[in-house]
C-alpha cells in the first residue's frame, strides 16, 4: 500500500505542476513565454470523439500495471527476480502514463494548449527520464533471461535480492546523471514563446527548435545520448538473445527448447512495442523534417501510450502465473468476507 500511495502521490504532483500553467483559450493568440500544445492537428472538431479511445486506452494502462504491480507486491511467491523486474517495468509505465495524463486529457477535453516554459521542462525532463528507465528495465530483463535460460544453475546465486537492490539502484541513477547535462543546457537557454506543438506533451527534439541559441548542438546532444543510450541498451539486448539462441539451439530436446523460448515471448514483444515506436518517433523529428505534423503526433502518441497498454495484456496473458494471481486477488476483493470464502472452499 506504501508503494500506492507514492504513486498517487506522484500524480498529484504532477498534476499540481502542469495544471495551474494550463489554460483554456482561443487558439490564434498565447503569451510570448509559453508553448501551444496540439493533440491531433486539423482534427480540433473532433477532440471529444478522439479522447474516448484515448481515456479508454489510459483507463487500461493504469488499471493493467497497476494490477501487475500490485499481485506481485502483495503476493509472497511472486518475490522471484524475474516477477520483480516485472513490477519495475508496470511501476515505469504507471509513471510515465501519469506524467502525460494531465496535458493530454487537457488539450482533448477543455482544449487547455497552453504550457508554460517551465511546466513544459519539467514534463519534458520525467517523459525523457521514465523513457530511459524503462529501457534500462528491459536491458536488465534480458540480462535475467540469459542467466536463466544459459547459467540456471547459478541464477538464484547471481540473482540476489542485495544485486537487485544495486541493480534497481543504478536504473534510477543512469537517467539522472545522463540527462543533467539537457536540463542544464535548456535553463540556460531562451526560447521563442507562442509556437505550436505537434503533440499534447512537451518532447525534447521539437522543443529544442525554437532556442534562440544554436538548436542543433542541444539537438545533436540528445541525439547522441539517445543513440548511446538507447542503441547501447539494444545491442546489449540482442548479444543476450543471440547467446540465448545458441544455448537453446544446443538443447537436444525440442519441447525444452520450445519451454526456453517461450519464456522469453513476453519480453520479446515488450522491446519490439517500445523500441519501434520510440526511433520512428525520434527518425521523424530528427531526419524527416516534412513529416506532417498529423504523423508526428500519432507517432507519439502510440509511442507513449502503446507500451504501457499492452505490456500488462502481453504478460497476463502469457505468463500463467500473473494470470493467476490476478484472478485471486479479484476474487478475494470481490468476496462478501471469510464466511462466505469458507463456504465457497467446502462446496468445492
Amino acid at each position: 500500500m506504501i508503494y500506492i500511495k507514492n504513486l498517487n502521490y506522484f500524480s498529484f504532483l504532477i498534476v499540481q505542476c502542469l495544471q495551474p500553467t494550463m489554460a483554456i483559450f482561443n487558439n490564434t493568440t498565447s503569451s510570448s513565454s509559453n508553448f501551444l500544445l496540439t493533440a491531433f492537428p486539423g482534427l480540433e472538431r473532433a477532440h471529444v470523439w478522439i479522447s474516448i479511445p484515448v481515456c479508454c486506452l489510459y483507463t487500461i494502462a493504469l488499471l493493467g500495471n497497476g494490477m501487475i504491480f500490485l499481485v506481485i507486491i502483495t503476493k509472497r511467491r511472486l518475490h522471484k527476480p524475474m516477477y520483480y523486474f516485472l513490477s519495475m517495468l508496470a511501476a515505469v509505465d504507471l509513471c510515465l502514463t501519469i506524467t502525460t495524463l494531465p496535458t493530454v486529457l487537457g488539450v482533448l477535453w477543455f482544449h487547455a494548449r497552453e504550457i508554460s516554459f517551465k511546466a513544459c521542462f519539467i514534463q519534458m525532463f520525467f517523459v525523457h527520464a521514465f523513457s530511459l528507465l524503462e529501457s534500462s528495465v528491459l536491458v536488465t530483463m534480458a540480462f535475467d533471461r540469459f542467466v536463466a535460460i544459459c547459467n540456471p544453475l547459478n541464477y538464484a546465486a547471481t540473482l540476489t535480492d542485495r544485486m537487485i537492490l544495486v541493480i534497481a539502484l543504478v536504473i534510477c541513477i543512469r537517467p539522472v546523471v545522463f540527462l543533467l547535462p539537457v536540463v542544464v543546457a535548456i535553463n540556460t537557454a531562451s526560447f521563442h514563446g507562442g509556437h505550436e506543438l505537434s503533440h499534447p506533451f512537451c518532447y525534447h527534439p521539437e522543443v529544442i527548435k525554437y532556442t534562440y541559441s544554436k538548436p542543433w548542438i542541444s539537438s545533436f546532444w540528445g541525439l547522441f545520448l539517445q543513440l548511446y543510450l538507447n542503441g547501447t541498451d539494444v545491442l546489449f539486448i540482442l548479444f543476450s538473445y543471440v547467446l540465448i539462441l545458441r544455448t537453446v539451439l544446443s538443447i537436444v530436446a525440442r519441447k525444452k527448447q520450445q519451454k526456453a523460448l517461450s519464456t522469453c515471448v513476453c519480453h520479446i514483444c515488450a522491446v519490439t512495442v517500445f523500441y519501434v515506436p520510440m526511433i520512428s518517433l525520434s527518425l521523424a523529428h530528427r531526419l524527416f523534417h516534412s513529416t506532417p505534423r498529423v504523423l508526428c503526433s500519432t507517432l507519439a502518441n502510440i509511442y507513449l501510450l502503446l507500451p504501457p497498454v499492452l505490456n500488462p495484456i502481453i504478460y497476463s496473458l502469457k505468463t500463467k502465473t500473473i494470470r493467476q494471481a490476478m484472478f485471486q486477488l479479484l476474487q478475494s476483493k470481490g468476496s462478501w468476507g471469510p464466511n462466505v470464502r469458507g463456504l465457497r472452499g467446502r462446496w468445492d
